[in-house]
């Protein structure tokens, strides 16, 4: 698998990554299926994070590294910051993120991760406390680099600047996790141009639309599928209206005019889109990402990524548009 440097860093990840999002709920012998296809079609980068399955994906992640692939042959990257607490969803404290670290570290066993990502903004702590987290992490050892996840435009912009301009030994921002697909295409109003211009590789989360740009609901919610079930059901929902479905059906159109699927087609226009690392891709068992890491070999033709992005395109006006055409 091809291989990219994350943002303006010298760290090289596959330019798909392996989500565990659901290994909280995986047994461990469909995980480690997972990950040895994944390890053995040459894909390095793992992400996880401290809330997936309540440490219970990291836990599972630990047991299989070293037994399954060696610890050197990936790159794990996790996340703290989201706490299971109604009141306060996210704490980005310098206390809590680094006990959360260690945390990680524990289940993991490992002692360090490559990538250490605040897995979202807190309104109720400075940023540059949250910042110094990083940089405590990263100077201790702990992580090899830094970034964020589920940061709006301008407080990424800030985040990445106060890294850069502050003196002394700071933490330069590599990455920023974020949904990204045709169905959802709002980080690029303000968050795209921002990692773009800052040097901030994209790590995108629900490249498949959160499965349905696979298009297994273009004729109803099979009952095997997130969609089908209790706890899942209203994740998918919300790209199960009509527009979506507008752009479900052109997608495979154009899949089948490249002898292709409807997964392959969505999935390669996400990884080379201008500023993508890595799509992250979670899969329930090893056909599925097979079938998602066979789109290594597919690039689409010009015509075909204009026709998808013509019929995807997000309504950006003022500001984003020179004002003086509106």
């Amino acid at each position: 698998m091809e291989q990219r440097h994350l943002g303006r860093t010298g760290l090289r990840v596959s330019r798909i990554g392996l989500g565990t999002l659901t290994w909280g709920h995986t047994e461990e012998s469909d995980a480690a299926d997972l990950l040895k296809v994944f390890w053995e079609a040459g894909g390095t980068l793992v992400d996880t994070a401290d809330v997936y399955g309540d440490g219970e994906s990291e836990y599972l992640l630990g047991r299989l590294v070293e037994r399954l692939v060696p610890r050197r042959d990936l790159i794990i990257a996790t996340k703290a910051g989201s706490v299971p607490d109604p009141v306060r969803r996210f704490d980005g404290s310098r206390g809590h993120l680094l006990s959360a670290l260690d945390a990680s570290l524990a289940r993991l066993g490992t002692e360090y991760v490559d990538l250490w990502q605040v897995h979202a903004f807190d309104p109720a702590t400075p940023l540059d406390e949250t910042l110094q987290a990083l940089d405590i992490a990263v100077s201790s050892g702990r992580a090899r680099y830094a970034g964020v996840s589920n940061f709006c435009g301008w407080q990424l912009a800030k985040a990445a600047t106060w890294q850069l301009a502050m003196p002394g030994t700071r933490t330069r921002i590599a990455s920023t996790q974020m949904e990204y697909s045709l169905l959802q295409r709002g980080i690029e109003r303000e968050v795209l141009p921002a990692a773009v211009d800052l040097g901030i590789g994209l790590l995108p989360s629900s490249p498949l639309g959160r499965g349905v740009l696979t298009g297994k609901y273009r004729h109803g919610t099979p009952a095997d599928s997130r969609g089908g079930s209790d706890h899942m059901a209203p994740f998918v929902a919300p790209y199960l209206d009509d527009a979506a479905g507008q752009i479900v059906e052109a997608l495979a159109t154009a899949a089948d005019g490249l002898a292709a699927t409807p997964l392959q087609v969505a999935l390669a226009w996400v990884r080379d889109r201008p500023g993508v690392t890595a799509p992250i891709v979670g899969a329930r068992n090893a056909q599925q990402l097979t079938a998602a890491l066979s789109v290594e070999t597919l690039s689409l033709p010009d015509e075909i990524c204009q026709a998808l992005d013509d019929v995807s395109a997000p309504v950006h006006r003022y500001p984003d548009h020179d004002w003086s055409t509106l």
